[in-house]
């Protein structure tokens, strides 16, 4: 599969899956505790970025209600729209992440959740590490992702067909320590999507630091 073919079918899952996600991962805990260490380690008014923005919420909404200056970028033109209007104190643009310009030290912080699972492992290894070069020094990243050893396998989640790549945990840590970054703190869950279909899955939330 080309990156092209991989952002349309990446795109078409979640505009099928449109609020439905939200409400599936709403009551996500080790989300809503991964912002707070994110708000705890911010100044007054930082620019960060989320990728995979989705819906907005929580991650977007949760940092502009504090006052902080946020660019969401999804691929999904139903989740960018769904994103304005839920949470209008944001930005959001319909982009692929890959494709947009990122200036050395131009962010505070980054937010990462589970928004890699449709790339593969290169591709991950190069955002991380542009990513990194984004933040300014000091500054903050936090990726989530579901931490399993597994590559262009063909699955279905919330009813969707999708092809996941991830990383097992040690994996993980060594990609993001490559990319000049530190994990500052880390928790790890099993956590069960509201939705019918949806199974328990594991979850690894790596809270880090510019070095």
């Amino acid at each position: 599969m080309t990156g092209e073919d991989g952002k349309r079918r990446a795109a078409a899952v979640f505009d099928a899956l449109g609020s439905g996600y939200e409400k599936a991962f709403a009551h996500s805990e080790g989300h809503h505790r991964s912002l707070r260490w994110l708000l705890g380690r911010l100044a007054p008014g930082s620019r960060v970025l989320d990728v995979g923005s989705g819906t907005g919420r929580p991650t977007a909404e949760t940092l502009a209600d504090a006052g902080h200056d946020v660019l969401g970028v999804d691929v999904s033109p139903v989740m960018v729209g769904l994103a304005a209007r839920q949470v209008p104190r944001a930005t959001f643009r319909c982009v692929d992440v890959r494709e947009l310009p990122l200036e050395d030290g131009s962010f505070h912080a980054v937010c990462v959740y589970f928004s890699l699972l449709q790339m593969d492992r290169a591709e991950q290894g190069a955002l991380v590490g542009r990513l990194a070069r984004a933040l300014v020094p000091g500054g903050s990243l936090v990726l989530a992702t579901v931490p399993l050893d597994v590559e262009g396998v063909e699955a279905v989640f919330m009813g969707q067909p999708v092809r996941v790549t991830s990383f097992a945990r040690d994996d993980l840590v060594e990609t993001v320590s490559g990319a000049g970054l530190t994990v500052l703190a880390e928790e790890n869950l099993l956590f069960t999507p509201d939705h019918p279909e949806a199974v328990p899955e594991p979850h690894v939330f790596l809270h880090c630091g510019r070095r």
